[in-house]
Order: C-alpha cells, then structure tokens, then sequence
C-alpha cells in the first residue's frame, strides 16, 4: 500500500472517529453533514437521533441519505434523518468556505482553522471543497491572492505595495506561489511579459495551420487558423513585451503529440501547460480535460459536474477562454439541443474535430 494511499486511509479514520463520537453525543451541529446506518437494524438516523446507540462495529457512514439508500438501508421513521438540513448542500457550504476566506484575506487560514469554524473533519472539508471547486481551500485562497497582486500592478502599483496590499508576507513567498498563478513571475507580469521567453512552431494540421507556443515550463498557447501569419500576431499581440522567437525544433514534440492526437493515434494529451487561470477557470477547463474522446457534454452538463448548476453562462465563457486547444478540449462542449454552440477557431473546425472522434473512437 503507498505511503499516499495510507494517510488518505488515516484520514478517513479519523474523520469516522470524529463522526462517532458526535453520534455517542448527539450532536444536532452535525446534523444535515452525514448519516450513520446500522447494520443489524437495516436503519439510517441524523446524528442527533434519540435511538439506543448501537455498537461501533455494526455503524456505518454516509454523506448523504441517497448513499445510505443505495446501500439498502432505510430512513429512520423517528428522527427522520432527509430532513435534517442542508445536506450538503455541500455547494452553500463551499460558498461559504469561500465566502470566509475572501473576508479574511489577510490572515493566513490553515485547514485546521477552516476545520473549526465550520464543524467538520480536515479531511471532509478539504474532500468536500475540492469536489466542488476542483481545487483545494489552500489552492483557492492563493488564487484570490494572486488576483488580488494582478489588481493592484495593473492599477500602477509597485510591486512592492501589490504584494503586501494582496496579503504576501515576503517578495519570496510571491514569486513562489504567485508565480505560479500568473504563469509568469511577478515582475515580468507587471511589464506585460518583458524579459519572458516564448518559443513558438507553425505547421499545417489536417485543421489548417496550427500554431504552438511554449515558455520553459510548458505549453502557453495552442491556436488554430487559416494564415500563419495573423496566428503568429495573435501571439505577439497577447504577449506583447515578451521575448518571441520562431524555434520550430525545440517544440517537435508537443507539435508531434499534437498531430498524433488529431489522427487518433494519442487520444489524450497530456502536455506541461504553463497558463494563467482563475479558480473557476481552472475548474472548467480541468472538467473538460475529463470528457472521454469522442464523447460530448452539454455546458450545462460540465456546470452541474462542478457543482455550480447555474453557473453556465460561466463555463461557456471560461470555455471561450481556453488559450490550449486541444490540450483542453472545449470543443468537446455543446449546447443543450444538440447544437454546436461557439468555438473559438471556427465552428467548422469544432464539427470536423467531433465527427472525427467520433468516427475513430467507434461512437460515431
């Protein structure tokens, strides 16, 4: 068994633990976070509920009371447990999660600390947050931050009173977890790339030209068009200050992965990405990431998939937004009759791209 394996085990431990021992107490606070079932009874209660107490051996847990259903237990006629609460509404949890975070963006939120406040386990907190919002509290709180630095350079601040201003407590702790966010370190973002070096490749795909584009962590921009030359603008244009140069042997193998990918022969890629994303965005995109080849989903579909159902209008603009197609396949995304909706790089492209994974993937 990994090591990994083992503390995720330790962990859901310890969270049965602390969901005894508020079943030992009957405790109403956790009511509408879980339900306990009994094997011997066949039953499933709330927390609070005024029953005997079983023994430890024969409970069980559950998040919510469809999974105890599921399992073929019953609800308990006494205390009636669907009816104790949110449940979960994990998403009003998580809006508040996030809603406490970014009300207390200058101090420094351990796990622990969000544990407290909000009654639940570390390790049901950091599950439930991440199945929602697709990235950790930790991940999301640095998001919010290094936003928070883009602001404030983009507004004429220094560098210096960005970085304070967002809550960074040093010049290292910025470069080192705000660099990251913006894809780029602090400095060259406050120049609009100055001083970052961008490798780039055009050649002819069964798409029309294709354009890469990688600084040295990994790919920046994957573009598709008619002319080489207005794709070669389009990046100049978004990277304006940056160092630009045409180096078509330095990125023979994402170009190579690429094409194999659009003749089948590599249905997923998984390429080094070095691009600047929201929390939200990198929810999305990393929804999109999980649609098999060949298969669609509506925006719809992807907004209930991350948790946010009414959040549509989001997903299609942060599908808009993709600077990687293909590597993140929002082409993938239609609308909810059935039409192909919008796509960046055309939509005869879009329809040529899912009839073709379609084809060679056998579900066409």
């Amino acid at each position: 068994m990994s090591a990994v394996l083992d503390k995720q085990m330790t962990l859901l431990a310890d969270e049965n633990e602390t969901r005894w021992q508020a079943v030992l107490s009957r405790d109403s606070h956790y009511d509408g976070t879980f339900v306990f079932a009994v094997s011997t009874t066949g039953i499933f209660c709330r927390p609070s509920c005024p029953a005997r107490r079983p023994r430890r051996e024969r409970v069980s847990f559950f998040e919510l009371p469809a999974d105890a259903e599921k399992a073929g237990f019953r609800s308990c006629r006494r205390c009636r447990p669907a009816e104790a609460g949110p449940f979960n509404s994990s998403i009003e949890l998580v809006k508040n999660i996030c809603q406490f975070i970014d009300e207390n963006e200058d101090e420094k939120l351990s796990l622990e600390t969000l544990s407290r406040r909000f009654g639940l386990s570390s390790f049901h907190l950091q599950r439930t947050f991440k199945k929602v919002m697709g990235v950790t509290p930790r991940q999301y709180a640095e998001a919010a931050r290094a936003k928070r630095f883009r602001s404030g350079v983009q507004s004429g601040e220094s560098i210096t009173s960005a970085m304070y201003g967002a809550g960074y407590g040093s010049s290292s702790r910025l470069y080192e977890r705000a660099g990251a966010e913006l894809g780029m370190t602090p400095g060259a973002y406050s120049r609009r790339g100055r001083e970052m070096r961008i490798n780039y490749a055009v050649v002819d795909s069964p798409l029309g030209q294709l354009l890469v584009a990688a600084t040295s962590k990994g790919v920046c921009s994957v573009r598709l068009g008619d002319s080489a030359a207005q794709l070669e603008k389009d990046l100049r244009d978004e990277f304006a200050a940056a160092e630009i140069q045409k180096t078509d042997g330095l990125l023979a193998g994402a170009v190579k992965q690429i094409l194999d990918h659009l003749s089948a022969k590599k249905p997923r890629l998984e390429l080094p990405l070095d691009i600047r994303a929201t929390a939200f965005q990198r929810q999305v995109w990393e929804a999109l990431r999980a649609i098999p080849y060949g298969e669609t989903r509506s925006y719809g579909d992807v907004a209930r998939e991350i948790g946010q159902p009414k959040a549509v209008r989001a997903v299609a603009r942060a599908c808009a937004t993709n600077p990687v197609a293909l590597v993140i396949p929002c082409h993938r995304v239609i609308r909810e009759d059935k039409s192909l909706g919008g796509y960046r790089w055309g939509i005869e492209r879009k329809r040529r791209l899912l009839q073709e994974e379609k084809n060679k993937s056998g579900k066409g």
